[in-house]
C-alpha cells in the first residue's frame, strides 16, 4: 500500500494516502482566471513521481530545469514492511531506501551513514518484483514478467495507457502483452514464453532463408529439388572439364610453335600462289607449241591456182626462199618454247616439293598444337573447373541447410502442436478459477451498463489472446469503461485468489474523459466498495467539475469528501502539487 508522496522542496504539497478508496482532486477556484488551468496542476505529475521512485526511466515530465536536484520520496507497505524510496531527478541512476532490507535476496550495494541503503534502478526494480509479486529475481529470461511490466498495468501512464485493457502503451509487443495479463490474472505465464520463443526460431528461421538467397545464386531461388538438379547439370559439366584437363599437356614454347606454324602457312600460301602461276604458263607454252605447224610453196601455189594464177618461175624461187626462213623461225620458237617447258616442269616439280616439305613441316607444328596448350590455358581451364567446384559445393551446402532448416520447420510444427495440446488442457483445468476472473468483469460491467459484458481468455497458434467487450462500446467513454473493469478485475482476483503483496490500483482522470455521469458516478462506487470489502487501494485522480455528486448514493455522496486526500487549486502558483508553476 502506498502511504505518503513527498519531496525535500518546502514548495511541493506532501499528499498522503489511506486503505480503499482515495481521491485526488483538481479544482478551479472562483479566482481562477480563463488562461488558469487545472491540466498543470499535479494529477498526472503525481502518478508520474510513484513511476519514478518505482524504477521507471525518468520522463519529460520530471526532466525539467526547474525540477533539477529535486528529490522525490514515497513511503510504501509490502509484506506487512514499512520502506521508504527516495530519488534523486539529477542523480537518477540510484534509489535511496529505508525500512528492513536486511533479508533481501539483492541487498544494497552500499549503505549510507544514516543506514539508507543505495541500490542502483536495475537492482532495485528486481527487488520489487520479488517483494510486490513473488519474481524470482535469478530468472533473466527476456519473456519473463518484470515488476515495470506488471505495474504499468496498475499504475496506468498518458492516454495511450488507457486505450486497451490488455495494453500499457499502444507499441508494446506481442509477448509481454500475453506474459503481463497471463501473470495478472492468475494463467500459466510459461506458455507464454513458450510460444514466443516457437515465433522467435520461426522468425530465426525465415532469416536465415533469406540470408541464403541473399549469398550464393541471389536470382536462383529454388527448391531442393531444383537445385539438386541444378547440382547434377554442374557436375556433368565439370566431368567434361576434368577429362579434357586431364590429357592436357602444356608446351612450354606454344605461342612460339603457333607463330612457326602460321608462317608455314603464310609460306605455303606464297607457293601456291607460285606453284599455279607456273602451270597456268606451261599449259599455254604447251598449247602454243601444238598449234606451231610449217606452210609449204605447194599449198600457196594450190591457193593462187584456184584463184585463176600462175606463178613465174622466178617467183617460185623467192617463195622457197621464204619458206625456208619461216621453217627456220618455227624451228626456233619450238626450241624456245621446249626449253622454257623444260624450266617451268623444273620449276613446278620443285615447287611441288617446296609445297610437301613445308607442308610436313607445318603438319608437325600443328600435330605438336593439336596434343598441346599453353599454360594460361591450362591456368583458365583449372580456373573454370575450382569455379565449377566452388558453385557445386555451395550449392550442396545450400540444399543441407534447407534440409536442415526443413527438419527444424517439422520440429517445430510437432512442437507448437504439443505446446497448443499442453496449453489448452492447462487452460482447461483452469476452467474453475477462470469463471472467477471472467465473473468479476462480468459483474463490474454489469453494475456499470445494467447488463454483463465478457472477458475471454483463448489459446491460438500464437499464444493467449485477450478479450474484453461490453455490448454498449460504442464510444471513446465505454472504451475507457473496458480498461476500469478489467483492472479492477485484476485487484479483485488478486485480493480473493492470488493474495499477491502489491494491492494498490491508481487511475488518472483520464480514464473517465467521455464516460456518462452516471457510469462514473457507479465506477468510483464500486471501486471504493470492492477496494473496502476485498482489502485493496484505489486511488484516482478527478477534476472537481467532473464529480458525478448528483448520481452518486445519498449515502456515498455523505462520505465522497472523506475520501479526498488533498485538492489541487489553480489560483495561485502554490497551489499545484509542485507548488510552482512553469
Amino acid at each position: 500500500m502506498i502511504k505518503a508522496v513527498y519531496a525535500n522542496n518546502e514548495s511541493f504539497k506532501r499528499v498522503e494516502f489511506q486503505p480503499g478508496f482515495n481521491v485526488i482532486l483538481a479544482e478551479r477556484t472562483d479566482k481562477s482566471s480563463d488562461k488558469d488551468s487545472r491540466n498543470g496542476l499535479g494529477k498526472t505529475t503525481l502518478i508520474e513521481i510513484i513511476h519514478f521512485c518505482l524504477g521507471s526511466t525518468t520522463s519529460q515530465t520530471l526532466e525539467v530545469k526547474e525540477l533539477e536536484d529535486w528529490t522525490f520520496s514515497l513511503d510504501f507497505t509490502l509484506n506487512d514492511k514499512n520502506y521508504t524510496v527516495s530519488r534523486n531527478t539529477t542523480n537518477n541512476t540510484t534509489v535511496h531506501i529505508e525500512g528492513d532490507f536486511s533479508e533481501w535476496e539483492i541487498q544494497p550495494e552500499k549503505i549510507s551513514d544514516d543506514g539508507s541503503g543505495i541500490m542502483k534502478i536495475p537492482s532495485w526494480t528486481k527487488m520489487l518484483g520479488k517483494l510486490a509479486f513473488d519474481l524470482d529475481v535469478e530468472n533473466t529470461d527476456t519473456y519473463y514478467p518484470s515488476f515495470r511490466g506488471l505495474i504499468s498495468y496498475l499504475i496506468r501512464k498518458g492516454v495511450g495507457g488507457y486505450q486497451d485493457a490488455f495494453r500499457f502503451f499502444p507499441q508494446q509487443k506481442d509477448w509481454s502483452i500475453q506474459t503481463h495479463n497471463a501473470y495478472l490474472l492468475g494463467l500459466n505465464h510459461e506458455y507464454a514464453k513458450l510460444f514466443q520463443k516457437i515465433k522467435d526460431k520461426k522468425n530465426a528461421l525465415k532469416d536465415l532463408k533469406n540470408a541464403l538467397s541473399q549469398g550464393l545464386l541471389p536470382s536462383f531461388d529454388g527448391s531442393i529439388g531444383e537445385l539438386e538438379s541444378e547440382a547434377i547439370a554442374l557436375e556433368m559439366n565439370l566431368k567434361e572439364l576434368t577429362d579434357e584437363i586431364g590429357s592436357f599437356k602444356v608446351h612450354p614454347e606454344y605461342y612460339k610453335i603457333q607463330e612457326e606454324a602460321n608462317t608455314y602457312t603464310e609460306h605455303i600460301h606464297k607457293l601456291t600462289n607460285e606453284y599455279t602461276l607456273s602451270q597456268q604458263i606451261l599449259n599455254k607454252y604447251q598449247q602454243t607449241l601444238t598449234e606451231e605447224k610449217d606452210v609449204g610453196v605447194d599449198k600457196v601455189k594450190n591457193v593462187y591456182a584456184e584463184a585463176g594464177l600462175i606463178f613465174d618461175p622466178k617467183l617460185l624461187k623467192t617463195l622457197n626462199e621464204i619458206t625456208k626462213f619461216h621453217e627456220q623461225i618455227v624451228i626456233n620458237r619450238k626450241s624456245y618454247l621446249t626449253d622454257e617447258l623444260n624450266k617451268l616442269q623444273s620449276k613446278i616439280d620443285k615447287l611441288k616439293d617446296d609445297i610437301k616439305n613445308t607442308s610436313d613441316s607445318r603438319s608437325e607444328l600443328m600435330q605438336i598444337l593439336k596434343t598441346h596448350g599453353a599454360l594460361d590455358e591450362y591456368s583458365i581451364l583449372q580456373d573454370r573447373i575450382n569455379s565449377l567446384k566452388q558453385k557445386i559445393n555451395n550449392i550442396r551446402d545450400k540444399v543441407q541447410k534447407l534440409k536442415e532448416i526443413e527438419g527444424q520447420e517439422s520440429e517445430l510444427a510437432i512442437e507448437l502442436e504439443e505446446l497448443l495440446k499442453n496449453a489448452r488442457k492447462d487452460l482447461e483445468e483452469r476452467s474453475e478459477y477462470l469463471k472467477h476472473v471472467v465473473g468479476f468483469f462480468n459483474s463490474n460491467s454489469q453494475f456499470l451498463y445494467s447488463e454483463p459484458g465478457t472477458l475471454s481468455v483463448d489459446i491460438s497458434r500464437s499464444g493467449y489472446k485477450y478479450k474484453v467487450d461490453i455490448k454498449r462500446a460504442t464510444s471513446q467513454g465505454v472504451g475507457y469503461m473496458k480498461v476500469f473493469c478489467y483492472d479492477l478485475s485484476t485487484m479483485q482476483i488478486n485480493s480473493t485468489e492470488l493474495n499477491r503483496t502489491w494491492n494498490t490500483l491508481i487511475h488518472d482522470s483520464t480514464i473517465f474523459d467521455g464516460v456518462d455521469e452516471r457510469q462514473v458516478a457507479k465506477a468510483l462506487e464500486l471501486a471504493a466498495f470492492e477496494a473496502e470489502t476485498k482489502n485493496f487501494q484505489y486511488i484516482c485522480t478527478l477534476n472537481s467539475d467532473s464529480i458525478p455528486n448528483g448520481d452518486f448514493s445519498p449515502e456515498f455522496q455523505k462520505k465522497f469528501n472523506s475520501f479526498v486526500r488533498i485538492i489541487l487549486k489553480d489560483d495561485t502558483p502554490s497551489g499545484g502539487l509542485l507548488g510552482i508553476r512553469y
